[in-house]
């Protein structure tokens, strides 16, 4: 990584691990996995197969990290009451490392322990957040080139204190002070407080496709990325993508959009909301042997907070979301700049604001802009393009243009409390069945 100026250095965290040669494995995580993983115990058919998976999964479920709060935030419950269904709100952050430590078969190589060991960084870091009324859901992503604020965080061994760092790349939060760190920097970029999260590793990822049977995408152009392994040669049209080649495409950059990490997050957006709907509409959730399936392989590979180690919290968080509807569950990126120290670093842009608010508020978002650098919208009939981006620098993160000026006014409520967000926010709903645009 880029040495920091030292003018925006306040203090050093821990080492940040060390990157070889090879192109990093990208760890994704959904929120739709994890919720349809838990879901799987509350739906099971019957009462003897339903007992057994709750047994089988608390045995599975790894041994819990405690989270802290910021200073004047509300001490976070460590013993969450075991209830019917979950009241009120949540706000669940998943964090994918890209650590091959522990992982076994090819990551014990010394070139994949050299990519990455240890903690790992949080290369994908992704905020659910479902309203008190249960009638919305938003999902965040935080591109991991992003520029921020780390705040001090506890040592994840227990002995003292991380100091954090007023300037720093977002991802180097995992490998600086741990899952809690990660949870501490989105609360202090957004304002929200977060109870819940959870570390996965990117193992896990092809166990979750073959869980539900393969994730069907649509692809408007071939998708072809010779740097992942396995390599991805898909053709134009429907793929299901299943195992490794799953895992691929997830974590593809080369092969999608234009080659940035912004690019790769639309196209795993278009990936989560085919997910989605298989889960909601395909008939998973009226399986019990992909639902059992399922929650043993999102357990498997979890590192959950000490407020999500009881599998009936996990079934509350799930139970929360089942009415939704797919046209309320918002998927979108953090919104960002490029940063003026620095070409291959984006920084918030002042679209971050309104996401803010409406996280904060908890008002519905609806999106206005386009769905991403690797995403389109077949069905859509005109899509507005983001006004405070262009084509990247590089093929790293992108420069996009200077934000409009102070002053511009704020995003307005547009009925029932919606937000519609400024046009530079980008994502889609996990209704619209986009199509992955290949690295032409």
């Amino acid at each position: 990584m880029t040495d920091l100026p030292r003018r925006h250095q306040r203090a050093k965290g821990a080492p940040a691990v060390r990157h070889g040669r090879l192109p990093r494995r990208r760890a994704v995580s959904s929120v739709a996995k994890l919720l349809a993983g838990v879901v799987a115990v509350a739906l099971v058919s019957t009462v003897s197969v339903a007992a057994y998976a709750v047994w089988d999964v608390t045995r599975s479920v790894q041994t819990g990290v405690k989270l802290v709060a910021l200073p004047g935030h509300t001490a976070l419950p460590q013993d969450i009451p075991n209830v019917g269904a979950i009241d009120g709100g949540v706000n669940l952050l998943l964090a994918g490392t890209d650590s091959r430590t522990g992982l076994g078969g090819i990551y014990q190589s010394s070139e994949e322990q050299d990519a990455s060991s240890g903690a790992g960084n949080n290369d994908v870091t992704m905020l659910l957040h479902i309203a008190q009324d249960h009638k919305s859901m938003m999902v965040v992503s935080f591109p991991r080139d992003l520029m921020v604020e780390i705040p001090d965080c506890p040592s994840p061994d227990g002995q003292g204190t991380v100091y954090g760092s007023d300037y720093a790349q977002f991802n180097t939060a995992l490998s600086r002070g741990g899952l809690a760190c990660v949870v501490l920097t989105v609360e202090q970029l957004t304002g929200v407080q977060i109870p819940f999260a959870a570390t996965v590793n990117f193992a896990g990822v092809s166990a979750l496709s073959n869980a539900v049977g393969g994730v069907t995408v649509c692809l408007a152009s071939p998708v072809v990325d010779e740097y992942t392994n396995p390599p991805l040669d898909l053709p134009a049209g429907d793929s299901t993508l299943v195992g490794d080649q799953a895992l691929s495409f997830l974590r593809s950059r080369h092969g999608v959009g234009d080659g940035s990490d912004l690019g790769r997050i639309s196209n795993q957006q278009v990936f989560l909301s085919a997910l989605a709907r298989k889960i909601v509409s395909g008939g998973v959730l009226a399986n019990p042997v992909q639902l059992y399936a399922l929650a043993k392989a999102v357990v498997a590979n979890v590192t959950p907070s000490e407020s999500l180690r009881n599998p009936t919290t996990l079934v509350e968080i799930a139970l929360a979301v089942k009415d939704t509807g797919l046209q309320n569950m918002v998927f979108l990126q953090y919104p960002t700049v490029g940063d003026p120290d620095n070409v291959n670093r984006v920084i918030p842009s002042y679209a971050a604001d309104a996401v803010n608010e409406a996280l904060v508020k908890d008002q519905p978002v609806k999106l206005t802009g386009s769905t991403g650098r690797a995403a389109e919208d077949p069905n859509a009939t005109n899509t507005p393009a983001p006004t405070d981006t262009a084509p990247p620098a590089d093929t790293s993160t992108g420069t996009p243009t200077t934000p409009p000026a102070p002053g511009t006014p704020a995003p307005t409520p547009t009925g029932a409390g919606t937000v519609e967000l400024p046009d530079t926010v980008t994502g889609q709903t996990a209704a619209q069945q986009t199509c992955t645009k290949g690295n032409d």
